[in-house]
C-alpha cells in the first residue's frame, strides 16, 4: 500500500473508531465504495495502525498484567493469551505477533533502534508487517562472529529482515560474541568502527531484546549454537548468572556487576539497559521463568510483552521467594 493510502487508512480508522461511522457513512463522507473502505481497515487491522485490546475485567490476560505492574510499578506489560492445552511454540508464535504490531506502533521517522538478537527476535522478524518508516536505523547490540553463525546467517539474516520489513538502515557489529580475552575487547572497544556502533547503542531510542536462558525448552541460540564452551557454563553457574540479555550475564537480584564472562562479553553494561529511554523485552516459555523474574527484579524492561502462561509461573515464583 502507497505512503498516501496509508495515511487514507488512518483517517478510515479514525472515523470508524473514535467517531463511531459506519462503513457506508465512511464510504459518502470521503467519496469512496464500500469495499475499499473495508479493505481500508482491514489493512490498518493487519499493519499495526490499529491495535484492538479487550479490557475484560475478569480475563485471565489483563488480571496477570495488573499483578506484574503491581509488583513492578516501573513496568508496562502486555500478556498473551494462548490456547488452553497449547505447546510452547505456539504460545512463542502468539508473543512474537503481538510484539511485531506493537513495534510497528512504537516506531517512528527518525528513531534509533538497538535491536539484539536470538530465537525469540527472530520469530519476531518473521511476524513482521511491512511498513516504511523513514530514516529509521537498527543498531546490532551484541557481536555474533563465531564459525556457527559465519556458517548458518542466523544473526544477520535476523536483523536484516528486520531492517528490510521497514525500509531501515542496518548497523551490524561484527565482533565476537565472547573475546578470549578480556584485554583483547578492551583494545578492539578503542577502535573508531567499533566505537561508532557502540555511540550509536548508546544514542538508541528504544532498544528490543528478550532474555536467554539454558534451561529453555528451545534453549536460548547463545547456548545452542556453541557460543559457550562447558568451562564457561561452568563458571557462570559457579557465579550465580540465571540469564543474559545480548549476551551480558545477570544474577537472581538481577544485579551483574562481577560475573567474570560479562568482562568478555560484546554486548552492553546493563546499565545502558536499565538507563534506556524506551525498551520492550519479548520473553516466552517456561524456562524462561527465572531469568525473567532476575530482569524484572533488576528493572531491565520498560516494557514486556509475554505469555500467559510464562506471566503466571512468575507470578507463582514472586510468591514463593519474595523480595
Amino acid at each position: 500500500m502507497t505512503e498516501d493510502q496509508g495515511l487514507q487508512a488512518v483517517k478510515v480508522a479514525r472515523l470508524y473508531y473514535e467517531q463511531g461511522l459506519t462503513t457506508d457513512a465512511i464510504a459518502t463522507e470521503l467519496g469512496l465504495s464500500r469495499p475499499k473502505v473495508s479493505r481500508l481497515l482491514s489493512y490498518a487491522r493487519r499493519s499495526g495502525l490499529v491495535e484492538i485490546r479487550i479490557h475484560d475485567p475478569e480475563g485471565q490476560a489483563q488480571g496477570l498484567e495488573a499483578r506484574l505492574q503491581a509488583i513492578y510499578p516501573f513496568l508496562r506489560a502486555q500478556v498473551v493469551s494462548v490456547p488452553l492445552g497449547s505447546g510452547e511454540d505456539v504460545w512463542l508464535e502468539r508473543t512474537a505477533t503481538a510484539a511485531a504490531s506493537l513495534l510497528s506502533n512504537l516506531l517512528q521517522p527518525g528513531m534509533l533502534v538497538g535491536l539484539a538478537w536470538g530465537n525469540t527476535l527472530n520469530a519476531v522478524s518473521h511476524a513482521l508487517v511491512p511498513r516504511t518508516v523513514p530514516d529509521l536505523t537498527f543498531v546490532q547490540l551484541n557481536g555474533s562472529a563465531n564459525a556457527a553463525d559465519f556458517v548458518s546467517g542466523f544473526v544477520t539474516d535476523s536483523i536484516l529482515r528486520f531492517a528490510r520489513n521497514y525500509s531501515a538502515h542496518a548497523q551490524l557489529f561484527p565482533v565476537p560474541t565472547f573475546f578470549d580475552d578480556p584485554a583483547t575487547k578492551q583494545a578492539m572497544w578503542r577502535e573508531r568502527s567499533v566505537r561508532h556502533v557502540l555511540d550509536l547503542q548508546a544514542r538508541a531510542d528504544i532498544l528490543v531484546y528478550s532474555v536467554g536462558s539454558h534451561t529453555a525448552q528451545t534453549p536460548s541460540h547463545v547456548y545452542s549454537a556453541g557460543y559457550l564452551a562447558p568451562a564457561d557454563l561452568n563458571a557462570l553457574a559457579a557465579e550465580g548468572a540465571v540469564g543474559d540479555i545480548a549476551t551480558v550475564f545477570y544474577r537472581e537480584d538481577g544485579s551483574h556487576e562481577g560475573l567474570s564472562l560479562n568482562a568478555r562479553a560484546s554486548g552492553p553494561d546493563l546499565r545502558l539497559v536499565q538507563r534506556a529511554p524506551e525498551s520492550l523485552c519479548v520473553v516466552s516459555g517456561l524456562g524462561k521463568v527465572a531469568a525473567l523474574r532476575a530482569a524484572l527484579r533488576g528493572g531491565l524492561m520498560r516494557r514486556l510483552i509475554v505469555d500467559e502462561i510464562t506471566a503466571q509461573a512468575v507470578l507463582n515464583l514472586e510468591a514463593q521467594t519474595p523480595l
